[in-house]
């Protein structure tokens, strides 16, 4: 007859909340620099940034040379070039890239 569990397996998991693991596993013997479940340290990433459009916020392959702003698409493309100054300075601040430009 056909087995549904095979043998040693048992029917039902038991899952451990994170506060079971935490006690478990003992985290305070642990030093402070190392990352863990309590500390979520970790370095830096290596990988670079996506880049974001700054108006729809959909990943930007593209960036308009003129005004520094990152697009998507060429419909963004004409809004971006249709924007007076002062607003394509704010869209830069937004992203902490304010430039003054000419």
């Amino acid at each position: 007859m056909y087995d549904k569990y095979p043998k040693g397996q048992n029917r039902s998991r038991h899952w451990k909340h994170l506060k079971q693991i935490l006690q478990a596993e003992n985290y305070q013997n642990y030093p402070p620099d190392e990352p863990n479940y309590v500390n979520i340290g970790s370095p830096p990433s290596m990988h670079p940034c996506k880049r974001i459009c700054d108006i729809t916020g959909f990943e930007a392959p593209y960036f308009d040379p003129r005004t520094n702003l990152r697009y998507a698409n060429a419909d963004v493309f004409k809004l971006i070039r249709s924007l007076p100054n002062e607003y394509v300075q704010r869209y830069l601040a937004l992203r902490n890239a304010a430039v003054v430009l000419k």
